[in-house]
């Protein structure tokens, strides 16, 4: 069929007024370019789910790609022999509520036992339910920090697999059950209505777990830190709220523009706190206020940042890494004085950091391939990160990031520190004094045309560089084979003279090149001086 009859035949089963409409514009204009663009192939089903832009066409998110996605994963889990249960929860994006219910309903349809979680909520409520009910899988409709118009569908296992993120090879079996459904029409797909609804127990039980990963709080509320809040638009404050009470802790002071859930995301151009800007309304606020901490999640809460009074009237930013160097320091340290072992695990691109904190408590360190889904799955965990604003404080209750969680980590060590009359500050600066001044940075080039990746990809392998910020390329480790007891992967990591590396890869969820640089130094400025150094020498690389 032409483009135009492909798209005619979508707008017959599409069950959503908007997106045919849509269609039926671009058919009635013959624009044929943009067709093609909506209808050159369709959503890839990976490890991380589903994730794209809102529009009609199999090539973003929409109510036909969810409904086949729901009915395919349902298919998989008859056919597999898996439970045949599955609990739904969704964000406050765009369509969010509208996708779970459609799943609810389909999976159902295909016999399923469904529980759909009773509003928008946070994304580590949901992986927690799918351990708390023991069900076979989980959904969560969901983009977590991409741009406002974006949606997504992520997906969790039961069973052997513990609650965590699908791993391969289970993302080519569920992407292929999907595909079997998208050959015929989702109109012939059965759909049922009595599905349960779970009941305020649920999110509370999360709160109540959650609040036991830390002692008691008894300090009276003037003397714990002064703390701002925000959820940039997201649906983190509600359950973060009840977890700070439950656990003991003063009510943080929020960002008022930014504490309800809001799809189109007003204040920010991209609703993820690692961008500059995005953080600007929540540290106004610090300031304002005398602020001790600044922590904020992103839309669905599964990513943690946090601010500090930099001694000059405003606030910096932590990176990822400092984050992670503070909360495994912390878990360690707490393992050694409860005798437990264990391990400590991060992902490839994270600070080689917290090794040093692993080997001096005597716990095993395991390194991951970036995602959740591989820290996660580490055995006898402990604690496990990843730079990019992702904490896995509590493994015996979720297994995948949770902002939440640690946030209150994060409270709970701010508290302990204000006792001694220290500060995170204070702290940072002792971890440098016992494991070394260690220092991260980044570099990203976005692309506009995927195959640019590719390229810059192959020329990076053909000719590789033999120094790097005035530091000789010691080794070149290519993770397209499979190096290390890990699977191939479209990995580069460059092992420098004195301890520093590169490590360059494509974004999983976005149209980017990454590159991570890692420093350690005898002083914390040495270690940022020659991250500067390595980022000067990497943009011309990539870009």
């Amino acid at each position: 069929m032409s483009v135009v009859d492909t798209a005619r035949a979508w707008i017959e089963q599409d069950p959503d007024d908007e997106t045919r409409a849509e269609l039926q514009r671009l058919v009635d204009a013959g624009d044929t370019d943009e067709l093609t663009a909506r209808f050159a192939g369709r959503l890839a089903f990976g490890t991380a789910g589903l994730r794209a832009e809102l529009g009609a066409g199999p090539l973003r998110m929409n109510r036909v790609v969810v409904t086949q996605t729901a009915a395919g994963l349902a298919r998989f889990l008859v056919d597999t022999g898996r439970d045949r249960s599955v609990v739904i929860g969704y964000d406050g994006r765009v369509n969010s509520d509208v996708f779970a219910r459609d799943s609810a309903e389909v999976m159902r349809g295909l016999g399923l036992e469904v529980t759909l979680l009773p509003s928008a909520l946070p994304t580590p409520v949901l992986a927690f339910a799918v351990r708390h009910l023991g069900v076979g899988a989980g959904v969560m409709v969901t983009a977590s920090h991409n741009p406002p118009r974006d949606n997504g569908y992520k997906v969790y296992l039961g069973g052997d697999d513990d609650g965590s993120q699908i791993v391969p090879p289970v993302d080519g079996e569920i992407a292929a059950a999907i595909d079997a459904v998208a050959a015929g029409d989702v109109r012939d797909l059965v759909r049922a209505t009595d599905y349960t609804v779970a009941g305020p127990e649920l999110a509370a039980a999360y709160v109540t777990a959650t609040a036991a990963t830390v002692p008691a709080t008894i300090l009276p509320s003037d003397a714990q830190p002064t703390v701002v809040y925000t959820a940039m638009h997201g649906v983190g404050w509600e359950t973060a709220r009840a977890v700070f009470a439950a656990a003991g802790f003063a009510e943080p002071v929020v960002v008022p523009e930014q504490i309800e859930p809001d799809g189109a995301f007003p204040t920010v151009a991209f609703p993820n706190p690692e961008e500059p800007g995005a953080m600007d309304l929540a540290i106004a606020q610090g300031v304002a206020v005398g602020a001790d901490l600044v922590i904020a999640n992103d839309p669905d809460a599964d990513r943690l940042a946090l601010a500090i009074p930099d001694g000059a009237g405003s606030f910096r930013r932590l990176s990822g890494n400092e984050v992670g160097w503070l909360l495994g320091w912390r878990a360690a340290s707490r393992a050694a004085a409860e005798g437990r072992t264990g391990t400590l695990a991060a992902s490839i691109v994270s600070s080689p950091a917290l090794a040093r904190v692993a080997e001096r408590y005597g716990l095993g360190y395991r390194d991951t391939l970036t995602g959740f889904k591989w820290v996660s799955r580490v055995p006898s965990l402990v604690f496990g990160y990843e730079e990019a604003l992702g904490y896995l404080v509590d493994p015996d209750v979720v297994r995948d990031k949770d902002g939440i969680s640690a946030a209150l980590s994060l409270l709970d060590l701010a508290v302990s520190l204000a006792a001694d009359g220290q500060t995170v500050a204070d702290q940072l600066d002792a971890f440098a004094a016992e494991f070394g001044a260690f220092a991260s940075g980044q570099v990203a080039t976005r692309v506009d045309d995927l195959s640019r990746i590719g390229t810059i990809m192959a020329a990076l392998r053909s000719t590789p560089p033999t120094t790097l910020g005035g530091r000789a390329v010691e080794t070149v480790t290519d993770y397209d084979a499979g190096v290390e007891g890990f699977p191939p992967s479209d990995i580069l990591r460059y092992d420098l003279d004195g301890g520093a590396r590169v490590i360059v890869r494509p974004s999983g969820t976005e149209p980017k090149v990454k590159v991570y640089i890692d420093t350690v130094a005898d002083s914390p400025a040495e270690a940022r001086a020659l991250v500067e150094a390595l980022a000067d020498d990497v943009r011309p690389l990539v870009s």
